[in-house]
């Protein structure tokens, strides 16, 4: 008999900052994480996430689980996961089609590809249809604001501590206004020289005649990219930004799914996409979108912000993508690797997913996700 969905749970996890801290949208006061955990008739469980943004309830997508997707998998064969995302979305079409809704979706897409993984003892990057790299390099995600704290002085004494850590790629938190976010900018390339590539996200904070200006302002200090300049609603925004050719201009953690991205990926609205396997559709979905991205030759580096199932989620699906492009000195992708507070991001899994001692990051090739879950930590992080 045909191995079945036998029970699926949802895990809530809060926790409080020690410190709350800041970015253009607001404050950030917990780290929270939507959990799915899948278990077969085999007594196999997957395991998979939604993202928790910053300032997002993570009841929201819980409860779109718990009452429109959970009736809709129990008894289902786990090896049928395509099957599953296109109805349980078509399901949820007349009030979804984004948002929480896809962002639920992907927790279970991505628990469904575990459990199958490890069904069959494959990891899920064997599973679809092997590995371009074995380890990859990452690039700081922090520098988010505090109280208290002096800036561009406390941003450049970050940036020394991450590049005495071994990295070598960081990115810098903008949105606090034009001026001071050039002078930010120039600040800390000043005091880091050349060698260091330096980003810059503003989380949506502009419109396109303040982008447009701190892009300009900014050109001698060689931004790798600017991501989310401007709200992702504005598409034709983007394709300014983006003739202005000075810097690449980055962004798609806030497109959900194909269809969403889709417009922008085939208009030219974007150098990067930057979907996040948490919240796009997992790793279904997210094998579209990398194929749409490769028809138009648009890079695709992954945004990753969540717990150690997210990191692993999304070491699995870059191991993957192919380079950009396919040549003698091709372009790996990046990892969005999260260096701000999270109480319980390692401390989630076992194997943990730590960096080599030249920075890489090696990517897991265990079973499944290739990792393991501390159920110690969903009893004190439960909501």
């Amino acid at each position: 008999m045909r191995s079945r969905i036998e029970r699926v749970q949802v895990h809530v996890l809060r926790a409080p900052l020690p410190e709350p801290f800041a970015f253009s949208q607001g404050w950030a006061t917990h780290r929270s994480s939507v959990l799915v955990e899948i278990q077969s008739s085999d007594g196999v469980s997957g395991w998979g996430e939604c993202l928790c943004h910053g300032l997002q309830p993570p009841e929201i997508a819980a409860e779109i689980i718990r009452h429109a997707y959970v009736p809709r998998l129990i008894g289902r064969a786990p090896s049928d996961v395509e099957v599953i995302w296109e109805e349980l979305y078509n399901f949820t079409r007349p009030y979804g089609q984004g948002g929480a809704v896809v962002n639920a979706l992907s927790g279970i897409d991505i628990a469904l590809w575990d459990l199958l993984g490890r069904t069959l003892g494959q990891s899920i990057s064997r599973l679809l249809g092997g590995r371009f790299r074995e380890n990859v390099e990452p690039y700081v995600t922090g520098f988010y604001r505090r109280k208290n704290s002096k800036y561009p002085e406390d941003g450049i004494l970050e940036a020394q501590r991450h590049i005495a850590d071994g990295f070598r790629a960081l990115k810098l938190k903008l949105g606090f206004g034009p001026t001071e976010d050039i002078a930010y900018v120039r600040a800390v390339r000043e005091a880091l020289g050349k060698e260091v590539r330096l980003m810059a996200d503003a989380n949506c904070a502009y419109a396109v005649p303040a982008a447009r200006e701190i892009i300009r302002q900014t050109a001698d200090c060689h931004l790798l990219f600017f991501e989310e300049p401007l709200a992702p609603e504005d598409i034709e925004g983007y394709r300014l930004l983006r003739k202005l050719g000075i810097t690449s201009v980055a962004a798609g953690e806030g497109l959900l799914g194909k269809h969403a991205c889709c417009r922008w990926i085939s208009g030219g609205a974007l150098d990067i996409l930057q979907p996040d396997i948490c919240s796009s559709g997992g790793f279904t979905e997210l094998r579209k979108i990398a194929t749409l991205c490769q028809c138009w030759n648009t890079r695709l580096i992954p945004h990753v912000w969540g717990s150690g199932i997210c990191l692993a989620a999304s070491l699995q699906f870059i191991a993957t993508i192919p380079p950009s492009s396919m040549c003698l000195q091709p372009v790996p992708p990046l990892l969005e690797y999260d260096c701000s507070d999270h109480p319980f991001r390692t401390e989630l899994v076992f194997n943990a997913l730590g960096r080599e001692p030249g920075g890489w990051v090696n990517i897991p090739d265990r079973p499944g996700l290739g990792i393991e879950v501390n159920r110690e930590i969903l009893d004190r992080f439960g909501a």
